[in-house]
Formats: C-alpha cells, structure tokens, sequence
C-alpha cells in the first residue's frame, strides 16, 4: 500500500484520516481507493477485486469477456459500464409525445420551438396541468426510492419507474428522446446526469441520482432526488447535503421579475463557500407541453 495522508478512508463506516491507497488501483489508473490502515482494505477487499477486474476489461467471474461500449472513452472514476436489460414498451392506450414512435427519437415539437426563442406563459389551465403531472413524477421517483438498496441494479430501478407510469397513464419522457432506451436516469456515484440504467448491482457506500420525467395528458413534470445506498462516506454525505441547499436557496428567490441569471448565482455561491465547485456543462431548462424548452436557466454564476 502506498503512504499518502490525504483525504477520508473509503471503508464504509469509517471517518479516519486516509493514510494508504491500494496500489493496485494506482497502476490502473483508478482515480481514489484511499484507506486509513490494512485492516480497512482488507474489509474492502471484495469490491475491490471487482473494481480492477472491471478496470482490466474482465468479467467479476473471472473470465476474459470485455464490456464496454465506449472503447474511447477516459474514465476518471471507478465506475465502469454493464450490459443494458431490455427495452420497456409503453401499452398504445397511453399518450405519448410526438418522439415516442419516431425512429431516432426526434422531437419535432420541441425542435420547431427553438427557433423562436419565446418563453411560453401558460394559462390557468395549462397550470393545473403541469400541477397533476409533477404530482404523479413525485409519486414515481417515491417508488424508485423505494427500490434503491444495496445489490438492486438500476435497470430494476428503471422497470420499477416504468411500470409505476403506465398505473398513472404516464409515458415515461425520456423512453426513446433521442433514442434514450430507457424510462428514466439513474446517476451513479461520479455520473453528472443523463445515467443509462444498467445491470450493475447498487455497492454500499454508492450515491444513485434518479431523474423521472413523466408525460401525462400533454405535459411533462420533470423531477430527481440522490439516494444514499447503504452506509456511504462523509464526503458524499455533504455532496448530497450542500447540493440540497443550494436547490432551496435557489427556489427561495423565485418571484416575478427575478433575473434567471441570479438563480445561478445564488447556487455557485453557496456550493464554493462549502468547498465545492458546479459543473457548467448542463444548465436547466424550461417544461411543460415541450420536454425541453426556452428559457435555459444556468445554474452557475454568470453576469
């Protein structure tokens, strides 16, 4: 084991002072695997296996078969990708928004919009609309929270959602957007969004983002909440926690006549005065007929 002493052991459970990192996640470029003694590797050591049988393009069996669908790709972290499960059908009875059949996916829809640029004002009854379907998207991410557990795989996550929608009449929004192949996203660990549920059982110690969009009688309600799996570290706890804050303190200045733009500063401040840092890739985005629309909102600082 290599001498470091930085950072937090990794061993579920344990708050100590990292003073080892394995070595062999150092040859394989594993980014972390940090613990504070031998005996907290040895506890870990299971996964661990798993972890660099993975890195090297092997089965956790032990046999030479590879899986990885983006042979290019750096991975950073630790997280590796697993087969997909099959893909969900939507029974025809339930409505569905204009790319659900489309062979690629394309939403025409939403696509005529962008053009414009205009910020659509909906109307009392287009309101009570988007209450119902919020309502209902709460209702199923209330499910896949009820399904997130240690050894449950996000693809059992996903057919939980998918069929928790087709009980409310719901299409689920993301099957098939652009050929996604799955009803929602489940976010592992270093995943920013957009996850593709898999066949990789949740590991103790994990954080699952899951992002539920449902489309019910002509309109989205979009939602996602992060679940704790197991017993997880101090470090993600916080993650969780500040990322929380930062959405309330953004909901609080929501009024008529705010500038979207403070939305995003009020995030980048309060996330930096708590040691950590938003990713400016994504930014969020208008709803309610259309799954994407104007305005897009940045959830960081800008002028």
């Amino acid at each position: 084991m290599a001498s470091i002493g930085i950072g937090m052991c990794e061993t579920p459970g344990c708050k100590s002072i990292a003073q080892l990192q394995c070595p062999t996640c150092i040859k394989l470029g594993i980014q972390g695997s940090f613990f504070c003694n031998q005996d907290c590797f040895k506890k870990s050591w299971k996964s661990h296996k798993i972890i660099h049988s993975l890195a090297k393009g092997e089965s956790t069996d032990g046999s030479n078969v590879e899986y990885n669908p983006w042979p290019s790709f750096n991975f950073t972290g630790k997280l590796r990708p697993f087969p997909a499960g099959p893909k969900r059908t939507v029974p025809p009875h339930i409505g569905r928004p204009d790319y659900a059949d489309h062979p690629t996916g394309f939403p025409a829809s939403e696509n005529a919009a962008k053009g414009s640029g205009q910020i659509k004002v909906l109307d009392d009854e287009e309101i009570e609309g988007m209450r119902v379907a919020c309502r209902l998207g709460r209702e199923v991410l209330d499910e896949a929270a009820r399904a997130c557990d240690v050894g449950v795989t996000t693809d059992e996550i996903d057919r939980v959602v998918h069929e928790a929608c087709i009980e409310r009449e719901c299409y689920p929004s993301p099957l098939n957007y652009h050929n996604f192949p799955n009803s929602c996203c489940t976010s592992v660990n270093e995943v920013i969004c957009h996850g593709i549920p898999d066949l990789r059982p949740l590991q103790d110690g994990d954080i699952c983002n899951v992002d539920v969009t449902v489309y019910h009688r002509g309109f989205h309600g979009d939602l996602n909440e992060t679940f704790f799996v197991g017993t997880i570290l101090e470090s993600s706890r916080k993650l969780v926690q500040v990322t929380y804050e930062c959405l309330q303190k953004a909901i609080d200045i929501v009024k008529p006549g705010e500038k979207y733009r403070e939305i995003g500063n009020v995030i980048q401040k309060h996330a930096q005065a708590n040691g950590l840092s938003v990713v400016r890739s994504y930014c969020g985005h208008g709803i309610h007929r259309l799954f994407h629309t104007a305005p897009n909102v940045p959830h960081y600082a800008s002028e």
